[in-house]
């Protein structure tokens, strides 16, 4: 793939800059695009930062698989940093205590900003588990909500 996209690149030096920008549009969306998606909804639970709140697929309290290098990008909500109703406090495997809603561990992206919600439907893998991310409203645990297209 990156040898037809080079190719494509090379020949943006010879066009102007707003038909390159354009051309570029072009060129990363069909060179490889991103998953991660910017949504905005007011329903998103937020910890007292103003940071929006995600789960991953396939994760609950008594199967935590984010750890280790996982966490440092999505950063588990410990007790005292949120204040929502219907959570549960859970030791996950390091010993550590996390809030859960609805049995699913809360989690904050690294790469978020207060107010900003740009990891939902985010796809990674850390330690060979695979995860998709969802932002988590106020009327369920998780979402898969209308988004656009964001850089991750």
């Amino acid at each position: 793939m990156v040898h037809r996209c080079a190719g494509v690149l090379e020949d943006m030096k010879k066009i102007t800059i707003p038909a390159a920008i354009a051309a570029l549009a072009v060129v990363l969306a069909a060179c490889g695009g991103s998953t991660k998606q910017t949504t905005t909804t007011t329903n998103v639970l937020m910890n007292a930062r103003g940071m929006a709140l995600y789960t991953p697929d396939g994760e609950s309290a008594t199967n935590v698989r984010c750890s280790g290098a996982c966490t440092s990008i999505w950063k588990p909500l410990r007790p005292g940093e949120a204040t929502l109703s219907s959570t549960a406090v859970f030791t996950r495997p390091d010993g550590t205590k996390q809030l859960a809603r609805a049995g699913r561990p809360l989690y904050t992206f690294a790469q978020d900003s207060p107010g900003a919600i740009t990891g939902n439907g985010a796809s990674d893998a850390f330690a060979g588990k695979r995860f998709t991310w969802h932002v988590v409203t106020s009327g369920g645990a998780a979402a898969s909500m209308p988004a656009s297209s964001g850089g991750y």
